[in-house]
């Protein structure tokens, strides 16, 4: 087709979502499947275990009851320095800041 066909239809630049409510469950929807996809990266079960551990220091240290990265890091036979990267990766990968 040498001269495809526009559409036709004018829609407002600036327009109020449809559905704000649908809108809001994909946002939270983006959300949660990174934050599964990034505990899922680790290549072992113990890993992936270590990786959900580590986010939920991150996002709430309270469901670890105060536990340290260190400590995180000894109970999965890691270095501090390996909890530290992960950590970090996982805030680079979500945007939350420290």
């Amino acid at each position: 087709m040498k001269h495809p066909v526009m559409s036709t239809e004018t829609k407002p630049f600036f327009s109020e979502p449809s559905n704000p409510q649908q809108i809001g469950w994909e946002m939270a929807s983006e959300v949660a499947s990174r934050l599964l996809i990034w505990m899922a990266d680790g290549r072992t079960l113990n890993e992936r275990g270590l990786r959900t551990s580590v986010a939920l220091y991150c996002i709430r240290p309270d469901l670890v009851e105060g536990v340290t990265l260190e400590q995180i890091g000894t109970l999965a036979g890691c270095s501090r320095q390996a909890v530290h990267k992960l950590a970090n990766s996982f805030r680079q990968t979500t945007g939350m800041q420290p």
